[in-house]
């Protein structure tokens, strides 16, 4: 089994092991000391998390107590991806590392051409990884060894989503591609209006992609063919959540926005205090995600009303990622936030 950024492979956010509804009481803090944008991994008792001094730390899921940290050759933006006994993540200098999970020890590392903000999908024996050097990458997970690689025309932010045997990522060149998963071959493209940093959710046959153009577009998994779009005032680089026939997703515009999956009809939104980045995460009938004005929402996924906030000390880039009685947020205050 494996954990990664927004849940599963497919990237839809939703969290189903998780029950009950969190109280939004602090359980601890852990102090990094430099901005946290990468969004944790929770798995085995554990918390994986990117910081920008460079370090992925493994901390104690009870306590925030430090097990392990690697210390990369630049910011580590990139969320990890857990499984198989290794921890891979992405750094700034260029490098996707695999870590032993149980001890940080390095098993392996390979070189992209630029910076690796996008976070590693891990499926079927490989790991999914794109670059600023405008490159998709399908690297061994044992080893390390290039499979393929796809070019695109631009830098790649945003993290691939596997369903089936494609794999949907979007690029700064506009576009949103489905790359079959086994020899890195096209099988289509989408050209929107504007960059694509925001990463895909795949559900039900349809993949969900925000751009710098103001929509939210939903396309067929298998043809690319648009279903419908959502306009909204402002860029959508938050990454959509699907659960129960509804897409979430934050803008620029400080909105959350519940959306009908089917349709894209508004069933409601939520005013923030500021801009949207962080990708909405879904659990037991509620939505929580963070904002630049620094609080942490919980709403009610069915009407839209607020059920508690949560102060951190700065901005919240990061997604919050949800395990049964636990939820993990970074903020640029430089700590790491374990909520009950």
């Amino acid at each position: 089994m494996s954990t990664m950024f927004r849940a599963d492979l497919a990237h839809i956010g939703h969290y189903p092991d998780v029950t009950e509804r969190l109280t939004g009481e602090r359980l601890w803090t852990f102090k990094a000391g430099k901005r946290i944008h990468s969004s944790p991994a929770i798995a085995g008792g554990r918390v994986y998390v990117g910081c920008a001094n460079g370090c992925c730390y493994a901390l104690d899921a009870e306590t925030g107590r430090e097990l392990w940290h690697f210390q990369t050759g630049d910011e580590v933006q990139s969320s990890p991806a857990v499984g198989d006994g290794k921890v891979y993540v992405g750094s700034g200098d260029g490098h996707l590392y695999a870590l032993d999970a149980t001890t940080g020890a390095e098993r392996w590392r390979f070189k992209t051409g630029s910076w690796i903000f996008s976070s590693p999908t891990l499926a079927d024996g490989r790991v999914y990884v794109g670059s600023w050097d405008t490159h998709l990458y399908a690297l061994d997970a044992q080893t390390g060894a290039e499979c393929w690689r796809f070019k695109t025309g631009d830098k790649i932010e945003s993290s691939p989503a596997l369903a089936g045997e494609l794999l949907y990522v979007g690029s700064l060149d506009g576009l949103l591609y489905a790359i079959e998963a086994r020899t890195g071959r096209e099988r289509w493209r989408f050209a929107t209006g504007g960059w694509v940093g925001s990463s895909p959710a795949v559900a039900e046959g349809v993949v969900y992609i925000g751009s710098s153009d103001r929509y939210l577009h939903a396309l067929d998994a298998q043809t690319g063919a648009a279903r419908w779009q959502f306009h909204a005032e402002s860029w959508f680089s938050s990454s959509p959540a699907v659960a129960a026939g509804t897409v979430y997703v934050g803008s620029w515009n400080s909105y959350l926005y519940a959306l009908r999956a089917d349709t894209g009809e508004e069933r409601w939104r939520f005013k923030t205090g500021s801009w949207v980045f962080s990708s909405p995460a879904v659990a037991a009938g509620v939505v929580y995600v963070g904002s630049w004005d620094s609080q942490l929402y919980a709403l009610d996924c069915q009407s839209g009303e607020e059920r508690w906030r949560y102060q951190a000390g700065d901005a919240l880039f990061s997604s919050p990622s949800l395990a049964p009685g636990l939820l993990c947020i970074g903020s640029h205050d430089g700590q790491l936030h374990a909520l009950r």
